[in-house]
């Protein structure tokens, strides 16, 4: 089902995930992270731009309070589920929706942003040190003068138990869809990469679909991030153990990092 390891790419799977994602992740995340990055937007004011903004499940509340907001993903099935969600939501000013490579950012120099935030742990499915780096370099070009990089991570992946076909969740989809997950969960230590083969079963009456896929992330250390970061000329403000701006300590459920342009 998976492709090789070594021929991987860390959108590879974005792409058919597009029509479950906002089902699965309503019942896993839902929306413990929107108020944090909401109020980080409000905070900091000025234009803002979402690395790996996907179907919008953070992108459209952070547009609602930006001046303006640019939403930057590689993949068009997901940036055509935001685009719906944005008409539904009567998002329609100051926003743009750009299909793009994070890594070489398509913006002229003039164009700056306050704000250029990566949530829910984007960065990890960039799966190489030269993948990170490019991408922090390309999001530090475009920060205006006193602007912000906020990152976030998932720092548990290493701990997630190597598995064979378990059904992770299932329930009620629109259209009258029942739909079943079944994961498996593979490590790849040497290369500190976690892969979730995914088999999504879509039944409608007696119609019956599977879709496989497979998602790869990227176990990042804070030091690793943290270097990358002043290497790409921007300056660690704070670093935090929560959405709620805990303390970090190693051990937190989520690593968040504040970084300014120097």
């Amino acid at each position: 089902m998976a492709s090789p390891l070594h021929a991987r790419q860390g959108w590879h799977g974005w792409d058919s995930y597009a029509p479950f994602y906002d089902w699965e992740n309503a019942r896993t995340v839902g929306r413990r992270d929107v108020p944090f990055w909401v109020d980080l937007a409000r905070r900091v004011g000025g234009p803002v731009l979402e690395l790996g903004c996907g179907t919008g499940r953070v992108s459209v509340p952070v547009a609602k309070v930006a001046d303006r907001f640019v939403g930057v993903d590689r993949s068009a099935p997901m940036l055509a589920r935001l685009q719906t969600r944005l008409r539904r939501a009567r998002v329609r000013s100051c926003v743009a929706v750009v299909r793009a490579d994070i890594r070489a950012l398509p913006f002229r120099r003039r164009v700056r942003f306050q704000l250029v935030m990566a949530p829910y742990g984007i960065l990890q499915s960039l799966l190489g040190d030269a993948d990170l780096s490019a991408t922090l370099e390309s999001a530090a070009r475009v920060i205006g003068r006193g602007g912000m990089v906020a990152i976030d991570l998932v720092p548990d992946l290493p701990q997630w138990q190597e598995c064979e076909r378990r059904v992770s969740l299932r329930g009620k989809a629109t259209g009258g869809r029942q739909l079943t997950l079944i994961e498996s969960v593979r490590q790849d230590r040497r290369r500190r990469l976690t892969i979730f083969d995914q088999e999504f079963i879509e039944r409608r009456g007696r119609q019956r679909r599977v879709h496989r896929f497979s998602l790869a992330f990227r176990t990042l250390t804070m030091t690793q991030v943290t270097q990358r970061l002043e290497r790409a000329g921007l300056r660690v403000d704070a670093v935090l153990g929560g959405y709620r701006e805990q303390e970090w300590h190693p051990e937190a459920e989520v690593w968040v990092i504040l970084a300014r342009r120097r």
